[in-house]
This record gives C-alpha cells, structure tokens and sequence, in this order.
C-alpha cells in the first residue's frame, strides 16, 4: 500500500503597505475607493516568501518589517514536498522573479504570490488584490503618476534574499 502524501498548509499574508492611508485618501486623490495598497507574501513549510526588487526573500512569518498581516487568506492545502517546493522557488529566481524583473504594476509581489499559489494549490489569489494596478492605473490621476510610480522599487526589509539553502536544517 502506498504512503498517502504529506498535507502542507499554504497561506496569503497581507500587508496594506499604506497602512489605512489608501482608504481614506484614495476617494480624494483617485475619485474611487481603495482599501489598501496590497503587498503579499506566501507562508508554507514554515517560512514566508515574498518578492520585491531584491528577488525572492525569505523569512520567519510576520518576520520582516511590515510586522503582523493585515489578513491571512487560507489558500488550502499541497503535496508539494519542502525540498520541490525549494528547488522551484530557485528556478523561479533564476528565471521570472529576478530582482531586475520588479516593476510595481505589472510584475510584483502580487504577481509572485499569485503563482507561487496556483503552483503549490491550483487557487489564484483574491482578485481584488491583482486588479489593483489596472485599476490605479484607469485612473487620470493613475496615468499621471504612473512615471514616478513606475520608478518605485519595494523591499520590505527583515527578509533574507532567497538561496537554495536558505530555511533548511
């Protein structure tokens, strides 16, 4: 009889990196109503992963300087082993999530959690959280941001840039 597979719970951490800000101001400055300014990371195999302009960082969960999440979003459950799951972040860094990659609207942390996630569950992320840009940016005031915003590069600091060896015993 075979061994049935390992479950391993998968989380989304939220952070409103506005902190409250984008829900007050956002009606003023956007003419539509924002809730939060979304980062996301993706805790599993008791480590948090998240990706901004320094690649794939890793930390103990709420370990960086965002503190504790806004909210937690239980994504489910994979079979995916610690050591597949390591081996694919390190593809990922070496191909699609290189720090040089970041840019703030089209391909961020949101993007990174959102495949990490469909990865290890087969779920996407709350839609609320990738239709941000596209909504920011259908904005008038968006467009006119939108150079200076392009030039914004996000590390939440407290993480350790990922490496193949990084969060094993």
């Amino acid at each position: 009889m075979e061994e049935p597979m390992a479950l391993h719970p998968v989380k989304l951490y939220v952070y409103d990196l506005s902190k409250g800000m984008a829900r007050r101001l956002s009606p003023l400055m956007l003419g539509k109503q924002l809730d939060g300014i979304w980062h996301t990371s993706i805790i599993v195999h008791k480590d948090e992963f998240f990706y901004g302009s320094g690649g794939i960082s890793s930390c103990a969960p709420g370990g960086t300087l965002l503190g504790p999440p806004d909210t937690v979003v239980d994504l489910g459950n994979t079979e995916v082993t610690e050591e597949i799951f390591l081996e694919y972040l390190s593809s990922l860094g070496e191909s699609m999530f290189r720090g040089e990659s970041y840019n703030l609207f089209e391909h961020n942390c949101n993007t990174f959690s959102n495949e990490v996630a469909q990865f290890l569950t087969g779920r996407k992320i709350p839609s609320y959280i990738t239709d941000l840009p596209s909504e920011v940016l259908a904005t008038p005031f968006g467009q006119a941001l939108r150079p200076l915003l392009d030039s914004i590069q996000i590390q939440p600091p407290g993480g350790n840039t990922f490496s193949r060896h990084n969060g094993q015993s």
